[in-house]
């Protein structure tokens, strides 16, 4: 028999024991949802209780800036303002959680048949607002005042903050994904059925069960037509920064829409140099 040097196996005793303490290299889930398979969104879509049917997948809490964590495998529902209350929808959505007078403020009924729509918004008339929006399950505000949770809970509140019960949610921009296509909406409503559900739209957590099959998103019939998605399915979202939102058909309308807002104020500064050349040219 062979015996090592006490001091080797002592040596390599320690490694050992050092290398347990090593992190191990992390590895991303894959979250494409192209990966995702048809069986995947008909068995979710077929569960009677979301709440536990599916791995979270999105245990990074929420973070700062652009990396945000996606939510994955969320069922999404389809929902536009003016809808009038129905089995599945208790409350009617002339107001929204923010906005009182949301249909007239829009422009009228955003109808989700999609015969009756062209460019990604009604055909009858022009809206108002963004066309591209959406819902989540939690309002900042009660009563007049912020929820005494909303400045711990809320990543942008402290640099968001415009007053007392002003909510800092209302039109944050989120990306929603579904296939191989992402779209941009703005947070304008609160929803699917609750309103409180601050662990999964800032947490952990999975949405709860409801009468949509736990849905946890809604969207309106824009972001589900650029989406090609079914009135219910399945998608991921996350929270993204205005400066991180690309250009597409969600930066064309709305008068609460900053690509909008941004663009106009650029065409008053060129009309103001314009001006002012012409001043100093003595045109």
């Amino acid at each position: 028999m062979i015996r090592r040097p006490r001091y080797l196996r002592s040596s390599a005793i320690l490694a050992t024991s050092l290398a347990a303490f090593v992190p191990k290299p992390y590895v991303k889930a894959e979250t494409e949802s192209s990966k995702y398979s048809k069986r995947l969104r008909e068995s979710v879509l077929s569960s009677t209780d979301l709440g536990h049917s599916l791995t979270a997948g999105n245990d990074d809490p929420p973070r700062r800036g652009k990396d945000y964590p996606w939510r994955l495998s969320i069922v999404t529902t389809t929902f536009w303002t003016g809808e009038k209350a129905a089995k599945n929808n208790p409350v009617a959505n002339f107001s929204s959680s923010w906005d009182p007078k949301w249909a007239t403020n829009y422009g009228g009924t955003d109808t989700p048949e999609r015969t009756e729509r062209v460019n990604f918004r009604p055909s009858t008339f022009v809206p108002k607002q963004n066309p591209f929006y959406i819902a989540l399950p939690y309002n900042d505000v009660t009563k007049g005042q912020h929820k005494p949770e909303a400045a711990q809970i809320i990543p942008w509140f402290k640099e968001e903050y415009k007053g007392p019960g002003v909510s800092v949610l209302k039109d944050r921009w989120v990306a929603i994904r579904h296939g191989d296509r992402t779209a941009y909406a703005q947070w304008e409503d609160c929803g699917p059925f609750r309103t409180d559900h601050s662990a999964y739209v800032f947490g952990n957590e999975r949405p709860k069960p409801n009468l949509n099959k736990g849905a946890g998103l809604d969207v309106s019939p824009a972001v589900r037509d650029f989406l090609a998605m079914n009135d219910t399915d399945v998608t991921d979202w996350k929270f993204v920064e205005y400066k991180d939102v690309p250009q597409g058909p969600w930066a064309q309308l709305g008068e609460n829409n900053p690509f909008v807002l941004d663009k106009r104020i650029d065409k008053t500064r060129v009309v103001e140099v314009d001006v002012l050349k012409k001043k100093e040219g003595g045109g």
